[in-house]
């Protein structure tokens, strides 16, 4: 399975610091490729000469993005799945000037997610391509989470006389709801972009996986079209987001792969990282069932100020508790539709 490799803003090789030094030091370098060999090579040789060039020229994870790029290409998900044979037999000029091709757009930061045009996400291949944002591991986590407790609902026989259907705010690739749809045939789903992008994106892999059926997908922007979302249908059962949510004075530290490249519609989050997130809070009485739930998948600063403004600010929806990622960070808000029935919580598979 294609992985993300690291723990900074959300992306493949992505570490937190400064633009302007960034910037500074990139300026004075040219993107150009290595030499095109005149003799064959061996893929293990390009992937040498490609990780030692990335070094030289600044690029996160040199080792990985040489790797990753030339096991694709060469139809395997990394360089260690390959046979020994495909590592030291000679390319095809063709195979190489791919290679070459390939590694020229990861050399001017173009992440490896969109330089190869799919990643893994769960056990889903996703088709990406920018600027449509790009699924992030703890994310995965978010879905597990959904899945879980919407299986015990099903095992204790809630939602038997009813449609399960999940709303997704902020579809990106699709990652989300085509993964819950996936994992649970009773399921329905709806989901919704501000990103034209997204929506395409979105309906093309929900294609490629045979569940378009049972997906619908708007362009939608709710914090300018509250009334679009909510003329879609009837009451959901689940409202899930991974929604723009960082702080926008965080922008300026990104690394060029995101800052270059992905949608900042799909990061930026205003001045504390809630703008999106308190439409979709405010939206949530009027979008769910009795006892629809809410998931959102924030920055760890976020849940003591979401519960906190939940309380003074929607009085239907109660703050059922926050879960940490896989780094022990708050990450994970869980919020419930039911404000006269406080003790749900400790139903339904959620703790505080």
């Amino acid at each position: 399975m294609w992985r993300t490799m690291s723990v900074g803003h959300r992306c493949f090789g992505f570490r937190s610091v400064g633009i302007k030094g960034l910037w500074g030091s990139l300026a004075v370098r040219r993107y150009s490729a290595p030499a095109f060999p005149a003799d064959p090579i061996t893929a293990l040789q390009a992937a040498h000469l490609w990780r030692k060039h990335f070094e030289e020229m600044g690029v996160t994870e040199p080792d990985h993005s040489s790797n990753y790029i030339i096991a694709y290409l060469l139809g395997a998900k990394t360089i260690e799945s390959l046979e020994k044979g495909k590592l030291t037999d000679f390319l095809s000029q063709e195979k190489t000037k791919q290679i070459w091709k390939l590694c020229t757009r990861r050399l001017s930061r173009m992440p490896v997610q969109y330089v190869i045009e799919e990643w893994d996400f769960r056990d889903l291949t996703l088709k990406m391509r920018p600027p449509v944002f790009i699924p992030r591991p703890e994310t995965e986590e978010l879905v597990d989470l959904v899945l879980s407790d919407l299986e015990m609902k099903l095992r204790l026989g809630a939602g038997d006389d009813a449609q399960l259907t999940s709303l997704e705010v902020g579809c990106g690739s699709g990652a989300i709801s085509l993964s819950l749809l996936k994992s649970l045939p009773q399921l329905k789903a709806i989901a919704v972009d501000q990103s034209k992008d997204a929506v395409d994106l979105t309906i093309q892999n929900a294609s490629r996986f045979g569940l378009q059926d049972r997906l619908q997908v708007y362009h939608i922007d709710v914090t300018k079209d509250a009334e679009a979302l909510l003329n879609l249908r009837k009451p959901v059962s689940v409202l899930v987001s991974n929604p723009p949510y960082l702080f926008s004075k965080d922008m300026a530290s990104l690394q060029p792969e995101i800052y270059r490249f992905e949608d900042h519609a799909a990061l930026d989050g205003g001045e504390d990282g809630l703008k999106v997130i308190r439409h979709i809070l405010t939206l949530a009485p009027k979008i769910l069932s009795n006892h629809g739930h809410v998931y959102l998948e924030v920055d760890p600063r976020h849940p003591q100020l979401i519960q906190q403004w939940v309380e003074v600010n929607v009085e239907e929806m109660h703050y059922v508790g926050t879960r940490c990622d896989i780094n022990s960070r708050p990450r994970f808000c869980i919020l419930q539709k039911d404000e006269s029935n406080k003790d749900h919580q400790a139903g339904f598979g959620l703790r505080n």
